[in-house]
């Protein structure tokens, strides 16, 4: 359920692109009467009303978020700034290829931080969240972390070459399904090499 919930906002935005995909026209001039725009590209109106439908996603999560639990996490909030200034340039300009690089932001983003966590704090992210539940040699948090910053690295790199060397419609494709399979296999690896330790533990 909570991965349903984290997705809310990508989920709503292929569905609304496939939606707009079929119906051009009036996705052009519902997105015109959004923004008050006299003309709007019809070839574009799709990934526009998916922007417009994102960042509304985005904000609904972080409110419904600080309203259950009072707080909100930081990597939340800079989501809804990215795809907020993103978006907000994509809306602007009419030019989907300002959102086509906030994934690769993002991704990048959570491997600076952890990076800079690791390295310049002296603090490893990994063991800092999962340390209570996961008894690892520090080698291995080690070996975790640089992992999870090599993931976001190559994963910015592929999100840009998707988006900038086949259609919109293949990059929407691999944004909700490419990406978050790719996500799901690392996570499992990783599962199936911390499985001697969690044994060990036990």
């Amino acid at each position: 359920m909570k991965l349903l919930f984290d997705l809310f906002p990508v989920i709503l935005f292929f569905v609304t692109f496939k939606y707009a995909e079929k119906v051009p026209a009036e996705a052009a001039s519902l997105v015109a009467s959004l923004l008050g725009s006299a003309a709007v590209d019809v070839k574009q109106a799709p990934i526009l009303l998916a922007t417009i439908v994102v960042i509304a996603a985005t904000l609904a999560q972080i409110a419904w978020v600080r309203y259950r639990h009072g707080k909100v996490d930081r990597m939340l909030w800079i989501s809804l700034a990215l795809v907020t200034v993103f978006g907000g340039l994509t809306l602007v300009f009419q030019n989907e290829a300002f959102i086509k690089w906030k994934p690769t932001i993002l991704y990048w983003v959570f491997g600076v931080s952890m990076a800079f966590s690791a390295y310049v704090l002296k603090k490893n992210p990994l063991q800092a969240m999962l340390g209570e539940q996961l008894k690892l040699p520090a080698a291995v948090w080690h070996t975790l972390t640089l992992a999870w910053i090599g993931f976001f690295a190559v994963m910015g790199v592929l999100n840009l070459a998707i988006a900038f060397n086949f259609s919109t419609d293949t990059w929407v494709n691999f944004k909700l399904f490419g990406g978050m399979g790719l996500m799901l296999l690392f996570i499992l690896a990783q599962g199936a090499l911390l499985s001697k330790y969690i044994e060990e533990d036990q």
